[in-house]
């Protein structure tokens, strides 16, 4: 454990005013991200440190960046696949599930604004239409996003290479320089373990998941629903959430009612599971209340749309673990 992650129990450091200037510029630079909409360059440059010093081996940093490359580039190319098999067989699946979604909204008073693929695409195509230039406004946000993917990625680079820059010896300067590198380098560690264990989660689901898939008349369509589950896996609570409806919709358009519910019951028996293994490997390093994340993902996609929504739990991390560093010097109340 390293100092930054030390428990509330051993707080043994003093609150000053150097460290609030200092966490006060973290926290600057997170609004400043937020305000320049910067929230996918920081999100890539985390992710991108992440994956490099997960890959650092052999004490050779050239290796692990030209892996890093290897990865990027497979993670592009089975991006494509997605999408590709995505194109292809979401009009297949749409063709086939609405139906049975209209016939079972008719049955039980629903009425939906829509009864075939047609009527969807006519409905979809009037609504991109009223909301006038948003195919343009999509196109220009998706290149700005891809350009912030490879500075991030580049960015990222820089930082693990040059990791520990030459510096004079100790003045003013490099005093204060030093103490804010570590406030930053205290946030990544809460990125580092927040999204470790996301990660880790995540893998699980998309096993279990997999399984399920494979067994059933789902397999198919595994391509969308696999790659599907580990996407959204990275997202706190909302992206199982997300990659549950879809699946427990296609059981329920392509197979019947019962598979729909037999696919809900094993996703949520799944995702018990998970808890208490993340509860049992993760402890109480990453552990708050569920209202506290509820609260911070809403936070989090207000201010800064889907990156706000992996960044809220790793800020609130933050602020626990660096909170647990510092005594009081009376109690309060």
């Amino acid at each position: 454990m390293t100092p930054s992650q030390q428990p509330a129990d051993n707080a043994s450091l003093v609150f000053t005013k150097l460290a609030a200037s200092s966490y006060g510029i973290v926290a600057g630079a997170l609004i400043l991200a937020a305000w320049l909409h910067l929230g996918t360059l920081l999100v890539t440059v985390l992710f991108s440190l992440f994956a490099l010093k997960k890959l650092f081996c052999f004490q050779r940093r050239w290796l692990a960046v030209t892996l890093f490359t290897v990865l990027v580039v497979a993670a592009l190319y089975g991006f494509g696949f997605f999408l590709n098999r995505t194109i292809k067989d979401l009009p297949d699946i749409l063709t086939k599930t609405i139906p049975h979604v209209v016939s079972y909204a008719e049955s039980h008073g629903f009425e939906l604004p829509f009864s075939d693929l047609d009527e969807l695409k006519e409905t979809a195509l009037k609504m991109a239409h009223e909301s006038g230039g948003y195919l343009t406004t999509f196109a220009k946000n998706a290149a700005k996003e891809s350009v912030m993917l490879i500075a991030g990625i580049v960015i990222a680079i820089g930082i693990f290479v040059n990791h520990k820059p030459k510096e004079p010896k100790e003045n003013l300067y490099t005093h204060y320089a030093a103490i804010i590198r570590n406030r930053f380098r205290a946030f990544y560690h809460s990125f580092e373990t927040v999204m470790g264990a996301q990660l880790f989660i995540s893998l699980i689901n998309t096993v279990a998941t997999t399984f399920f898939v494979l067994a059933t008349d789902l397999r198919p369509y595994a391509g969308i629903v696999i790659p599907l589950t580990f996407i959204c896996g990275m997202l706190p609570i909302v992206g199982n959430l997300v990659s549950n409806i879809f699946i427990v919709a296609i059981a329920f358009g392509l197979v019947s009612p019962q598979m729909a519910l037999g696919a809900l019951v094993f996703l949520v028996v799944v995702h018990k599971m998970e808890y208490l293994l993340n509860s049992k490997i993760i402890g109480g390093r990453i552990r708050h209340p569920m209202w506290m994340t509820l609260i911070a993902l809403i936070l989090g996609e207000y201010i800064m749309g889907i990156p706000g929504v992996i960044l809220a739990p790793v800020v609130l991390n933050f602020l626990k673990v660096e909170g647990s560093r510092y005594a009081v010097s009376e109690p309060q109340y």
